[in-house]
C-alpha cells in the first residue's frame, strides 16, 4: 500500500485510578442486564436452530446456507443503521429492534411446530428477518453504550460487557442443548423470545438518552462515506477489523459444531451444547482476568499475538478425534479470541469520535457479520468439498499467513500502546 492516508491520531488516556467502577453506575447495571439477556439469547439461538437444520438436512451445506441468510441483511444494512444510529435517539432503536427479535424467535416457534416435517425455507426466511432487525440493532446498541458509560470507566465496562457476553456463550448453548434433547425446539424456542422480552425490558428502564446529532442533518450518503473512509484512513481501525475478519471467516468453525458433535466426535446434542461452549469459557477466564489486569501494554502485538494463537489452537481441533482434546482445543482458540475482543472494544471505545459512534460501530458490525455469517457460508462450502476436518485445520493456517501479512502492512497497529486505566472489580 502506497502513501496510506494518515492515521488519526491516538487520544490521550487520562489517569482514573479515582473513578468508581462501571458496575456502580445503575444506568449501566441495566445496561448490562439488557446485553447479557440478548447475548444469552442469540448463543442458545444459534446453537437450536444449527442442530434443527442439520437433523432435517443432513447437509454441512445447509448450516453455511443458514449463516448466509442472516448475513445479507444483517450486514449490508448495518451501514444503513450506523447512519440511523448518530441521526436518532439510539435508545429508542435498540428498543424497536429487541422486540422484532423477540417477534421472530416466536415465529421460528410457530414453524417448528411441524416437528419433522418443518420447512427449512421457512426456517431460513425468519433468520432472514432476524437479520435485519440486527442489522440495525448492533450500531444503536454499541453507541448507546458510550452515551451511558463515562470515558473513565470505559475499559472496566468493556471487560464486564464481554464478560457477561461470554458467560451467556457458555451457560446459553449448554442450556440449549439440554432444552433441546429434553424438551425439544418449540419450548425452547419460546423461552429464547422470553429472554429477548426481558432484554427490552431492561432497555425500557433506561433513561432516554439525548440524539447525538447537533444542527441540520448530514446527507445520508455523505454520513456514511464519512464513516467508512475514517476507518479505511486508519491502519489501527482498519487493521483490527481486517484481523477479526479474516481470522474467523477462514479460522472459525463454529458453524459446522453440528457436523462435529454428530458425525466426527459422536457426543449429540448435549455435547453440541458443550462444544459451542467451550470457547466462551477460554474467553470469560480471560475476561475475569482483564477486570484488573486488562492487556492494553503492547496492545497491537498481544492483539497479533492473540490471532495466531486462535489459528492454531484452531488447527489443532480440526485434526483432533478426542472429545476432550477438542474441548481444550476450543476452550484455547476462546483464551486468545478473549484477548483479541478486550483490545478492539478499548480500540473502538477510546478513539471513536463520539458523533461518528454509530457509523464506526456499523463499519466495525459489517466486518463482523462478514467473518461469523459469510464465515459460516465458507465453512460449509469447504466442508462440502474437502471435509470438516481439512476445512478446520485449513483455515486455521491461512489464519496464520492473515496474522502474518497484517504484522507487516500495518506497522501503526503492530506498535499499537494503549495506556490502560486503573481496573477495579468492582
Amino acid at each position: 500500500m502506497s502513501a496510506p492516508p494518515p492515521t488519526p491520531p491516538t487520544p490521550a488516556i487520562a489517569s482514573a485510578a479515582g473513578a468508581p467502577g462501571a458496575l456502580a453506575l445503575p444506568t449501566f447495571r441495566l445496561f448490562l442486564t439488557s446485553a447479557a439477556a440478548a447475548s444469552f439469547a442469540g448463543r442458545s439461538l444459534a446453537v437450536v436452530i444449527g442442530f434443527q437444520v442439520y437433523q432435517l438436512t443432513k447437509d454441512p451445506l445447509a448450516l453455511g446456507l443458514l449463516g448466509l441468510f442472516e448475513a445479507i441483511p444483517a450486514v449490508s444494512l448495518a451501514l444503513f443503521g450506523g447512519y440511523i444510529a448518530d441521526q436518532f435517539n439510539r435508545r429508542s432503536i435498540a428498543l424497536v429492534t429487541r422486540i422484532a427479535q423477540a417477534l421472530c424467535v416466536l415465529a421460528l416457534t410457530m414453524v417448528s411446530l411441524s416437528g419433522a416435517a418443518t420447512s427449512v425455507a421457512a426456517l431460513y426466511a425468519v433468520i432472514f428477518l432476524a437479520g435485519i432487525a440486527r442489522g440495525f440493532a448492533d450500531p444503536a446498541v454499541s453507541g448507546l453504550e458510550a452515551q451511558i458509560v463515562p470515558r473513565a470507566q470505559a475499559i472496566n465496562a468493556g471487560v464486564w460487557l464481554s464478560s457477561a457476553n461470554q458467560t451467556a456463550a457458555v451457560l446459553g448453548p449448554a442450556a440449549a442443548g439440554f432444552a433441546y434433547d429434553g424438551l425439544g425446539p418449540v419450548a425452547t424456542y419460546a423461552a429464547i423470545a422470553t429472554l429477548y422480552g426481558l432484554c427490552w425490558l431492561a432497555l425500557l428502564l433506561l433513561p432516554r438518552p439525548p440524539t447525538v446529532r447537533h444542527g441540520a442533518r448530514e446527507p445520508m450518503w455523505q454520513s456514511i462515506g464519512a464513516g467508512v473512509r475514517f476507518v479505511f484512513s486508519s491502519q489501527i481501525f482498519l487493521g483490527a477489523m481486517a484481523l477479526d475478519l479474516f481470522a474467523v471467516l477462514f479460522g472459525g468453525a463454529m458453524a459446522l459444531m453440528p457436523v462435529f458433535a454428530s458425525d466426527i466426535l459422536q457426543v449429540g446434542a448435549r455435547g453440541l451444547g458443550f462444544l459451542s461452549a467451550a470457547p466462551a469459557v477460554g474467553a470469560l477466564a480471560v475476561m475475569i482476568w482483564s477486570t484488573r489486569w486488562p492487556p492494553m501494554a503492547r496492545a497491537g502485538r498481544n492483539l497479533l499475538t492473540a490471532v495466531a494463537g486462535f489459528g492454531v489452537a484452531m488447527i489443532v481441533f480440526g485434526l483432533s478425534s478426542s472429545f476432550w482434546l477438542s474441548l481444550v482445543a476450543l476452550m484455547l482458540s476462546g483464551v486468545f479470541d478473549g484477548v483479541s475482543v478486550v483490545i478492539r472494544r478499548a480500540i473502538l471505545r477510546l478513539l471513536s469520535p463520539d458523533a461518528m459512534r454509530g457509523r464506526i460501530a456499523a463499519v466495525n458490525a459489517v466486518f463482523i457479520g462478514s467473518s461469523n455469517e459469510l464465515g459460516a457460508l465458507e465453512s460449509g462450502v469447504a466442508a462440502s468439498l474437502l471435509g470438516a476436518r481439512a476445512a478446520v485445520w485449513l483455515g486455521g493456517c491461512l489464519t496464520l499467513l492473515i496474522v502474518a501479512g497484517a504484522a507487516w502492512r500495518a506497522p501503526d497497529l503492530r506498535r499499537l500502546r494503549i495506556e490502560a486505566y486503573p481496573i477495579r472489580s468492582s
